[in-house]
């Protein structure tokens, strides 16, 4: 997994390199396609890259998508389920709020998100949140990284002691 053990500088570099590979997917200001996106160009961050189908009427969020290394952060697999099937209440009105953003401004955003929620209030996710879309305006997939800090020596496996 791509651990960050008090190192937000590297995480920040990493977030740089994938915006810098996403601004380079637009034409002439329109949206990168997820068909745009070449996983063999991104192939060190893949573990905490995540997509996030959009679905309208009503505007929901589903992670089609999920790098391994996010397995152990969540505790179990979260490919194919929504937010609310994750996250519990305020985590999930947290991501709504920001991905409501993403697919009403067109832009990229990029913050910091506290795991206290899943009772993991040492670790932090460095998030960074890319809009694409097929038709270039409406954003109907998020291209997603997470830059996981955490204490030198924490396990992020799911695993816990008894």
């Amino acid at each position: 997994m791509s651990t960050q053990h008090g190192a937000p500088v590297t995480a920040l570099r990493a977030h740089e390199e994938l915006f810098t590979y996403w601004a380079g997917l637009r034409k002439r200001g329109s949206l990168p396609r997820r068909s745009d996106v070449d996983p063999g160009r991104i192939k060190r961050h893949l573990p905490t890259v995540s997509l996030i189908q959009v679905a309208r009427d009503p505007l929901d969020y589903r992670l089609r998508l999920a790098g391994t290394g996010l397995y152990g952060l969540y505790g179990g697999e979260i490919t194919g389920k929504r937010l609310t099937d994750v996250y519990n209440d305020d985590a999930a009105d947290y991501w709504r709020a920001e991905l409501d953003q993403i697919v009403a401004e067109r832009r990229p955003r990029a913050g910091e998100h506290s795991m206290a929620w899943r009772g993991a209030s040492h670790t932090t996710l460095l998030w960074l949140r890319l809009p694409l879309s097929t038709n270039g305006r409406d954003v109907d997939v998020i291209l997603g990284y997470d830059a996981v800090m955490a204490p030198r020596g924490d396990l992020l496996s799911g695993i816990r002691a008894a």
